[in-house]
């Protein structure tokens, strides 16, 4: 669909100028604030593959001050890809390729508070997601914070980095959404997939490291124990290294798109008893991950 260019993703070495806008960049290697695109319009071949570009290069677009309906949200998305349906729109209803993301005090959790990669519990999980906040909280707070996890993959040791790259893990969508939100399973239960551990992006080739505290419930042919501390330190590594990561700071009409192959994403609930309300559109991956 987009064309790619050839030597772009030397690390530190990233573009900051594109044909059909600029952009902003919010850390030297994750996150941008694009000026000078309406997503209200249809984009142009130039600008999607100007956003594709930027995409690959910052891992995570902020458009700020958009009018966009739900139309014109799915259109945009409908660019990079076919639109996702939530495993748990069975429970939701609705529009199946809208994801709701509403707290107000009355909500017993918030969407995404936690390191995550969405839905990786997928065969195929998604490529990117796309939120757009309408409502933030009164008081301040909400902010969601993305880690860039090929740079977490390259900080690792050359031993461990060793380690990991043959193993695979098990990710399985009953643990947060039977275990943390108390959902009732759709006929056939939630998916459950295996995974590398270690897995290339299918555009940039480079190493990601793709487990995360959302859905890996364990590492393959490892002990219990063993599997657990092992994934605990990567999640603490993950957690404790704020040189990984970028810090979005909502305001309203801000739609962000990040690449869910090579980032992890924590959606701080630091606002209560105030609301905050988004809706999310994620397109579905072309290919398993693969090592």
């Amino acid at each position: 669909m987009f064309n790619t260019r050839e030597g772009q993703f030397e690390a530190g070495d990233i573009r900051t100028e594109y044909r059909t806008f600029e952009v902003n960049s919010l850390t030297p290697h994750i996150g941008a604030e694009v000026e000078g695109v309406d997503l209200a319009q249809p984009l142009s071949n130039e600008q999607a593959q100007d956003i594709h570009d930027a995409w690959m290069d910052w891992k995570v677009l902020v458009f700020r001050d958009q009018q966009i309906d739900r139309d014109q949200h799915k259109a945009f998305g409908r660019r990079f890809g076919r639109l996702h349906v939530h495993p748990m729109q069975h429970k939701y209803g609705g529009d199946p390729e809208i994801l709701t993301v509403k707290t107000t005090a009355e909500s017993a959790y918030t969407s995404g508070d936690g390191w995550h990669t969405d839905v990786t519990c997928d065969e195929v999980p998604p490529l990117g997601s796309m939120l757009y906040v309408t409502e933030t909280p009164e008081k301040g707070g909400g902010d969601t914070l993305f880690a860039d996890m090929y740079l977490a993959y390259r900080l690792l040791s050359p031993s461990i980095r060793e380690f990991l790259d043959d193993l695979t893990a098990v990710h399985d969508g009953a643990g947060p959404y039977v275990g943390a939100y108390k959902s009732t399973p759709p006929p056939g239960g939630y998916p459950k997939n295996e995974h590398p551990v270690v897995i290339r992006h299918p555009v940039t080739r480079e190493k990601i490291l793709y487990v995360n505290p959302g859905f890996t419930s364990h590492i393959v042919g490892l002990g219990r124990a063993e599997s657990r501390a092992v994934l605990d330190m990567l999640y603490q590594h993950v957690a404790t290294t704020p040189r990984l990561w970028c810090r979005v700071d909502w305001k309203p009409n801000t739609l962000t798109f990040w690449d869910n192959r090579c980032t992890q994403h924590h959606a701080v609930w630091d606002y209560f008893p105030n609301s905050r309300y988004g809706e999310r559109v994620s397109i579905v991956g072309d290919q398993r991950p693969a090592a």
